[in-house]
C-alpha cells in the first residue's frame, strides 16, 4: 500500500524520528526502493528532515552524556532574543528548529496530582500535618510523583502539553497558618515552623527523587514570603512583621526546604513585604534565598503577580517596567506573565540581555534535569506505568493517611461505639458530601468514600438512618424547619447520634467570592461552628441520646458549647478520597486514633489579635498566654501511655557534638495504638517563645509494649534572632526540655545549657 503525503509528513515530524536520523534515512531508502516513482519533493523533504535531525542530534545540548552546564550554555547560545523572551511565561511555546517542545510550567500536587483528571486524593495538607508522620509523608510523596510521571508521559504520547500536564508542581504550601481565619490555611502544614519544615522536606525529597541525573518532578516552595491573608487583600497587602518574627516564624520552613530538602523551585508571593512586592524583592530572592541559603533552582511568580506591581502595588508604571523589575530581582518565570514585554524592557534600558540569560539558563537547567530533551530510554522515571494512577496500593495509602490524620478531641467513654449497636442516626450537612472531602487543588479519584458509606461499612449489622439535618450555614431563603424535623425524627429511635458537620472548602479557601455571615472572600470572620449546626445539636441534645460530633474542616473552630455538652468530638479535616472510611473505622474501633492538632484551637476570636496584624504576639502555642480550647499537638487515644526513663547524654549542648536524648514509652492499656512523642524546648529569656517544638516521633505500641525513643539536638537546631547581624544565631543560655503527648503536657522535664 502506498504511503500518502500526509502520512509521510506525520512520520517525518514524529519526535522520536527527529531524534533518530538513522531511522529516517533507512525509511527513505526503503521508500525509494519500494516506490521508485515517488514524488521527488517528498523524498527531498525527508532528506531535509534527516539533515536537520542529524545536525540537531550532534548539537552538544542534545547529548545527555555531556555536563549539564555545557548543555545549558550551548542551547542558550542557539536561542534568539525572541525565543528567550518567550521562556518568561509559564506557557512556553515549542521551538521546532531546536527540538524544544512546548511546556507549561504550571502544575499542582498539593495532596495528589491535581486538575488533570484521574489521580489519588490524599488528605488535605492540614490533615497530613496532623499525622505527625514524616515517613508517611515520604511514602505519599513517592506515590504522588509516580502518578505525576505516569500522567505526564501519557499526556506527551497524546500530544498534550497544556496546563497541568508538566512536571513542575506549585506545591508544597509552607506558609505558616498564623491565624485560624485564613481561608487557605488548610493548604498548609499548620502553625509551627519546625513541623511545617520537616513535613515539607519529606514531601520535597519524595517528589523530586534521588536520581543523580534527573529529577522525578520539581516541587515549588510557596508562597515566599510572609503570606497568610486576609485573602481578599492578597494583591494589595503590605506585610510588616517585626524582624524577630520574620526570621523565627515566617522563614525557617523555607530555609529547611532549601537546605535539607534541596527544593528546586520557589514561588514568590503576591503581597508586599516591608513595602516591596515579593516578586520584585531582591532582598528575598537573591540576598536571602540564593546568597544566604545557597538556593540553586528557579523562582516562579504567583499567577498574575507581575500585574499587581502596576495595578495594585503601584511600584511600576506598566507591564514593561514590572517585567524588568521581576527578572532583575530574581524571578525567572512568570505565571500568567508578560513575555511580550521582555524585549521592550531591554530596548528601554530597563533590563539587560545578560539578566534575561541568567533567568532563561535557570529554566533550561530545570528542563534538562527533568529529562525533557532526552530520550525516554535514558530517563529512569519514564518507565513508570500508567496503571499506578489511583491504584489499589495508592488508595490504601490514602486510607492510611486519612486514619492517621484524625484527631480525637473529646471522649467521655462513648467511643469506640459498641459493635452490637442496632440503630444509629447519622445526621449532618457533611455526612454524605463527597466533594467536601477533597479540599482544594485536588485530583479526581475513581471513588470517594463519604462518611455515610464509611460508617455503613464499619457497622454492617446496624440499621443506619440518615438525614442531612441542616445546611452547612444559614443562607437567604433557607428554611431550617423541615430539615430539623427529619433529623429529630430519625434520632428519636436511635441508640446513638453521629453528627457530621463542620464547614467546607466552598466557604474557606483561595479567593472565594463568598460573603455570608461567618465568611468573607474565602476567610472566616469568626471561629464558631455555624449557628445552624449548633442550634440543631442543641435540639438533638434534648433527646438525651449520646452524641458524637465529627468535624470536617480545614481550620480551628471554637466549639465551646459542643465541648461542654457532647459526648465525643472527632476532628477529621478534609480527609481525601478515603476520609469517610477512616471516620467509620475510628468510630467503630477498627482503628485507634492518634492524630495531633497542627494548630491551636482557641476559645474565641477575641483571644487573638487582629487578622491583618502579622506580629506573632498572642498567636499560636509559641506565643499565646491565654487559655485555649485544645492546644497544639493535642489528641486523645483509645490507649493510655506512660513516659519514663529520661536520659540526656550531658548537661551541655556544644558546637562539637549533639545532645542525645532518650526515654521510654509504654502502652499501659489493653489496646494497640500509636503515640506521638513530642519534644519541646524553652530557652531562658523573655524575648524567646514560650516553647518550641524541636522533635517528634510517631510510634506504634502493642498493648503492654515498651519502646525506647531517641532524639538528637544539634547546636544549630536552636537559633534565635540577633538584631546586630539581622539573622538567626545559636545563643548561649539555659534551656528547659519538655517531652510529652502535646504542647500542654510535659510528661518528662529536663534541662541543659547551650555553650
Amino acid at each position: 500500500m502506498l504511503l500518502t503525503r500526509e502520512t509521510i509528513l506525520i512520520l517525518g515530524l514524529n519526535t522520536d524520528l527527529r531524534h533518530n536520523y538513522i531511522a529516517i534515512n533507512l525509511l527513505i531508502l526503503i521508500l525509494i526502493t519500494a516506490q521508485p516513482k515517488m514524488n521527488k519533493s517528498i523524498v527531498f523533504a525527508f532528506l531535509a528532515l534527516s539533515y536537520l535531525s542529524s545536525t540537531a542530534q550532534e548539537a552538544p545540548y542534545l547529548n545527555p552524556k555531556l555536563p549539564l552546564e555545557t548543555r545549558v550554555s550551548d542551547l542558550l547560545k542557539r536561542m534568539t532574543l525572541t525565543e528567550k523572551a518567550l521562556q518568561m511565561d509559564n506557557r512556553t511555546p515549542a521551538i521546532a528548529r531546536l527540538n524544544i517542545p512546548a511546556y507549561d510550567w504550571w502544575n499542582e500536587a498539593l495532596h495528589g496530582v491535581a486538575r488533570a483528571g484521574l489521580a489519588t486524593s490524599f488528605p488535605q495538607p492540614i490533615g497530613l500535618a496532623a499525622t505527625f508522620n514524616e515517613e508517611g509523608m515520604f511514602a505519599m510523596g513517592t506515590m504522588v510523583s509516580d502518578e505525576a510521571r505516569a500522567k505526564h508521559h501519557q499526556f506527551v504520547r497524546e500530544g498534550n502539553r497544556k496546563e497541568y500536564t508538566g512536571l513542575t508542581f506549585y506545591s508544597p504550601n509552607v506558609n505558616i497558618f498564623r491565624d485560624p481565619r485564613w481561608g487557605r490555611g488548610h493548604e498548609t502544614f499548620g502553625e509551627d515552623p519546625y513541623l511545617t519544615g520537616k513535613l515539607g522536606v519529606a514531601f520535597v525529597k519524595s517528589m523530586q527523587g534521588d536520581n543523580p541525573n534527573y529529577f522525578k518532578t520539581i516541587t515549588t516552595a510557596k508562597h515566599f514570603a510572609v503570606h497568610s491573608g486576609p485573602e481578599p487583600d492578597r494583591h494589595v497587602f503590605d506585610a510588616r512583621p517585626n524582624k524577630r518574627d520574620l526570621w523565627e516564624t515566617y522563614l525557617p520552613a523555607f530555609k529547611m526546604l532549601t537546605q535539607e530538602g534541596h527544593v528546586y523551585s520557589f514561588m514568590c508571593a503576591y503581597n508586599r513585604l516591608y513595602g516591596k512586592p515579593c516578586c520584585s524583592d531582591a532582598f528575598l530572592l537573591n540576598d536571602i534565598l540564593r546568597k544566604k541559603w545557597g538556593f540553586k533552582g528557579f523562582v516562579a511568580t504567583d499567577c498574575g503577580a507581575v500585574y499587581d506591581f502596576y495595578t495594585f502595588h503601584k511600584t511600576a508604571k506598566d507591564s514593561i517596567e514590572a517585567v524588568a523589575q521581576a527578572i532583575r530581582a530574581g524571578a525567572d518565570n512568570q505565571c500568567y506573565g508578560y513575555a511580550s514585554a521582555v524585549i521592550p524592557a531591554i530596548e528601554r534600558g530597563l533590563l539587560k540581555e545578560s539578566e534575561l540569560d541568567t533567568a532563561v539558563a535557570r529554566l533550561l537547567r530545570a528542563k534538562f534535569k527533568l529529562g525533557i530533551f532526552d530520550a525516554d530510554e535514558v530517563n529512569p522515571y519514564s518507565k513508570i506505568p500508567y496503571s499506578v494512577v489511583n491504584s489499589k496500593a495508592h488508595q490504601s495509602q490514602a486510607l492510611k493517611m486519612a486514619r492517621e490524620s484524625v484527631v480525637l478531641l473529646k471522649n467521655n467513654g462513648v467511643l469506640p461505639l459498641k459493635r452490637g449497636l442496632k440503630n444509629i442516626a447519622l445526621i449532618g450537612p457533611n455526612a454524605n458530601d463527597a466533594e467536601v472531602l477533597l479540599g482544594n487543588y485536588n485530583g479526581e479519584p475513581k471513588h470517594i468514600v463519604t462518611p455515610l458509606e464509611g460508617i455503613q461499612k464499619a457497622f454492617p449489622t446496624a440499621s443506619i438512618s440518615y438525614a442531612k439535618g441542616c445546611a452547612v450555614i444559614d443562607t437567604p431563603g433557607y428554611s431550617r424547619k423541615a430539615d430539623f424535623e427529619e433529623a429529630l425524627k430519625i434520632a428519636t429511635n436511635a441508640e446513638v447520634i453521629i453528627f457530621v458537620g463542620g464547614i467546607s472548602p466552598r466557604l474557606e479557601g483561595e479567593d472565594l467570592k463568598v460573603k455570608v455571615p461567618g465568611f468573607l472572600g474565602g476567610d472566616k470572620t469568626d471561629l464558631n461552628l455555624p449557628t445552624v449546626q449548633t442550634d440543631l445539636l442543641k435540639e438533638l441534645k434534648k433527646l438525651g441520646k449520646p452524641i458524637v460530633l465529627v468535624l470536617l474542616n480545614g481550620s480551628a473552630l471554637a466549639v465551646n458549647w459542643e465541648n461542654d455538652n457532647l459526648d465525643a468530638i472527632v476532628e477529621a479535616w478534609y480527609g481525601g478520597e478515603r476520609g469517610g472510611q477512616a471516620i467509620g473505622d475510628i468510630l467503630a474501633g477498627i482503628y485507634n486514633p492518634a492524630g495531633r492538632l497542627p494548630v491551636t484551637f482557641y476559645k474565641s476570636i477575641d483571644d487573638i489579635p487582629a487578622f491583618d496584624n502579622y506580629s506573632m504576639e498572642g498567636k499560636t502555642y509559641r506565643h499565646i498566654i491565654k487559655p485555649v480550647l485544645y492546644p497544639f499537638g493535642y489528641g486523645l487515644s483509645y490507649s493510655t501511655f506512660n513516659y519514663a526513663d529520661l536520659k540526656l547524654s550531658g548537661g551541655h549542648l556544644l558546637t562539637t557534638s549533639p545532645l542525645k536524648i532518650s526515654l521510654s514509652v509504654t502502652n499501659t492499656s489493653k489496646v494497640d495504638g500509636d503515640e506521638v512523642v513530642q519534644l519541646y524546648i524553652k530557652q531562658e529569656g523573655t524575648q524567646y517563645p514560650i516553647k518550641e517544638l524541636k522533635g517528634f516521633k510517631r510510634i506504634h505500641l502493642k498493648a503492654g509494649e515498651k519502646k525506647m525513643v531517641n532524639f538528637e539536638l544539634k547546636h544549630s537546631d536552636i537559633q534565635h534572632y540577633v538584631g546586630a547581624i539581622d539573622e538567626l544565631q545559636t545563643i548561649k543560655g539555659k534551656v528547659k526540655l519538655m517531652i510529652g503527648p502535646s504542647s500542654a503536657e510535659a510528661a518528662l522535664v529536663g534541662k541543659f545549657e547551650i555553650r
